[in-house]
């Protein structure tokens, strides 16, 4: 399955549950039908070179009530008050910071990526200071500064989910640069991960 057809199908399922989620969204409907899909944008944008394309957001609902949803799998659960209390905090799906951390680290307080990123965020220490991180390496301390700077790209990126989980690992400048999703095929990878570990998490799978 390519690139594209995957990110069409992990947004049909994500829309599917925001739509038991949040009822009034339906209602955008006609709007959003009006406009291009992200197919097809993403293909004009490949082909044409261009970068700079205006193409349909996927909003981020945010229920204060929300929690994040346990599974089977105990050592994917073990954090999970340390990411409701900073969804809470942010305003952030507990679910979608649940499965950024599933991509990043697969839950290992301890990872440490090849370029230097730590803990279960996967935080660089530059990033880490300036989020107040003090030890990234501290599953709290991690969680809550990796939901900071996943708040932050939202609000930058007008609650664009793909543009934000993007900014998550490409950084803001790349996705300013290319108006979305880079042609980057590890930062594409990370976006389908990303988004289908949300999914997943948002419908109890």
């Amino acid at each position: 399955m390519s690139f594209l057809d995957r990110i069409t199908n992990i947004e049909g399922r994500v829309g599917a549950i925001e739509s038991r989620f949040n009822p009034d969204v339906k209602k955008s409907a006609p709007e959003v039908q009006s406009q291009q899909s992200f197919t097809q944008v993403y293909q004009a944008m490949t082909q044409s070179g261009t970068g700079r394309v205006d193409y349909n957001q996927m909003q981020v609902p945010f229920n204060p009530s929300m929690t994040v949803s346990s599974g089977s799998n105990a050592s994917e659960n073990q954090y999970d008050q340390y990411i409701n209390a900073a969804a809470q905090k942010y305003g952030v799906d507990p679910n979608l910071i649940k499965g950024i951390i599933k991509q990043e680290s697969a839950f290992n307080p301890n990872a440490v990526s090849h370029c230097g990123a730590q803990g279960l965020m996967q935080l660089m220490p530059g990033t880490a200071r300036e989020l107040g991180v003090q030890d990234a390496f501290n599953p709290a301390q991690n969680i809550e500064g990796g939901t900071k700077y996943i708040r932050q790209m939202l609000d930058r990126f007008n609650g664009d989910l793909k543009k934000a989980v993007a900014a998550y690992n490409a950084g803001p400048g790349n996705v300013d640069k290319y108006g979305g999703i880079p042609p980057i095929e590890e930062t594409q990878n990370y976006v389908v991960k990303v988004l289908g570990n949300y999914s997943n998490y948002r419908s109890g799978a």
